[in-house]
């Protein structure tokens, strides 16, 4: 029989529209599919790596059922590939490219220890609808701004999703394979785990009914209702697309045939999907972003980098007194998920009104998201804290009780998720109460506090300290 094939699996646990899956299956080898819980999953925040297991569990019934299977072992890459392509007397290792610091590091060692040996390493598109170094500026450079990088692409043709294969030629032995049970990939989850799984949509079917729901009931008012966190307003892929249980190109197309059917939102959904696509060029070309001020001028800011202090504290249990960010911050620790406008809100709210550091807040998302992105979370926190790639950046200070009123003008939101006050609380209030630790004390008797720093007050110590500097 050929000499089999490994299939390096990570952020594209799907069988459609899957680039490399395609070309491995028309070689006619065996393939043996591998995940690979590595030293770049081992780093990865509570929520995100408990997600990507459950991921990874439904992608492995997937494969059961063509056929195929999916091979786990745990170690550093290299090592792990390396065993494996020798028990297995593999030709080959193909995977799916990359885009954050800590993966290229980890894939350019993989791929430097297999050329070596002499062993073909290939990687592939397929989490993005563009590579990043195929859109350029007229001067050959990369982009720095959102809308001149979305008209770069407005009229470039992804191509069409590709379909699933039915089947996947198996080698005539397979290794062994480890337990994923046994890699307890939700234990700093704890008590909160439960909760989280409630709100979770895991896999590809799943993603796939998601979009559908989405084209049929709520693209024609996404424009509007996508800035709405009392209601469902927005498609909630960001989870699939994150593991890669659905392509960005299946999402892109589907929006571009909305928009050709008249959906009036179709177009902002669309620009959504591009903004994603900016957030990984930006990354590709400039992978400070993840770490570091993207403006270096914004080094000498005087934002306070102390994680564990008592504003800090309030902000990250959702105590803060402002009703947006607290409801927005519970919605995190019950979920696992926060609305699009709410991150802006709670983003502004802590490097702004409370003087701190993004990198503080881009640290606690990292824990707490199960969407986490490293591409988007990076550009958010970056572009509300102001150092990031936007033509006016620190005026923008967004008032979280404006920002309520307007937005969520019922109070439904904060209803859904601040206990405190309520005779009878809601379910997803009192999820937030079983999710947290017994240590931080909450529960749905105590006082609701007042606000540790006014709206106003924020404002204006932001703004004075944007002028001291020198702007």
């Amino acid at each position: 029989m050929t000499a089999p094939i490994l299939i390096w699996l990570r952020r594209d646990l799907r069988l459609a529209d899957h680039p490399m899956l395609t070309e491995a299956v028309e070689t006619g080898a065996p393939l043996i599919p591998v995940f690979v819980h590595d030293e770049v999953v081992e780093e990865q925040g509570a929520a995100p790596r408990f997600r990507l297991g459950l991921s990874v569990e439904s992608f492995a019934r997937d494969l059961d059922a063509i056929g195929s299977r999916l091979v786990l072992r745990r170690g550093r890459a290299l090592g792990v590939l390396r065993a494996l392509a020798r028990e297995t007397c593999a030709r080959a290792v193909w995977w799916s490219r990359a885009y954050d610091p800590a993966a290229r590091a980890r894939d350019a060692e993989v791929m430097e220890g297999f050329d070596a040996e002499g062993i073909e390493t290939r990687d592939f598109g397929g989490h993005l609808l563009f590579e990043p170094e195929s859109v350029e500026t007229g001067t050959g450079g990369y982009y720095k701004v959102y809308t001149p990088y979305m008209k770069a692409v407005r009229d470039r043709d992804p191509g069409a999703p590709l379909p699933a294969p039915s089947r996947l030629l198996a080698p005539e032995d397979w290794p062994e394979s480890e337990r994923i049970e046994d890699w307890q990939m939700g234990r700093d989850m704890r008590r909160g785990g439960a909760v989280v799984a409630k709100y979770l949509t895991v896999g590809e079917q799943a993603a796939r009914a998601r979009l559908d729901r989405f084209i049929a009931r709520g693209i024609e008012d996404y424009a509007i209702a996508r800035d709405r966190p009392d209601i469902e307003g927005t498609s909630g892929l960001s989870e699939n697309l994150t593991y890669g249980e659905i392509s960005i190109r299946t999402c892109y197309r589907a929006a571009l045939a909305a928009r050709e059917a008249g959906a009036e939102g179709a177009e902002h959904f669309r620009k959504e999907l591009v903004w994603r696509e900016f957030a990984y060029h930006l990354l590709h070309h400039t992978p400070r972003l993840v770490s570091r001020n993207w403006r270096a001028e914004w080094d000498r800011f005087p934002w306070s980098e102390e994680a564990d202090s008592e504003a800090v504290t309030a902000w990250k249990r959702g105590r803060t007194g402002m009703r947006f960010v607290d409801a927005a911050m519970r919605e995190l620790y019950a979920t696992g998920r926060m609305h699009n406008r709410a991150r802006m809100i709670v983003g502004s709210y802590l490097t702004k009104h409370l003087m701190t550091h993004w990198k503080i807040g881009h640290d606690w998302f990292a824990e707490c998201l199960v969407d986490w992105d490293p591409a988007n979370n990076a550009l958010g926190w970056q572009w509300i804290a102001g150092s990031g790639p936007d033509a006016a950046p620190y005026f923008r200070v967004y008032n979280p009780e404006t920002q309520l009123g307007k937005f969520d003008p019922d109070g439904a939101y904060v209803g859904a998720w601040i206990a405190e006050g309520q005779e009878t609380p809601p379910e997803t209030a009192r999820d937030f109460l079983a999710a947290v630790p017994r240590r931080w004390g909450l529960s749905a008797g105590i006082t609701y506090p007042d606000p540790i720093v006014g709206a106003a007050e924020g404002r204006d110590r932001a703004l004075a300290a944007y002028k001291a500097r020198g702007n």
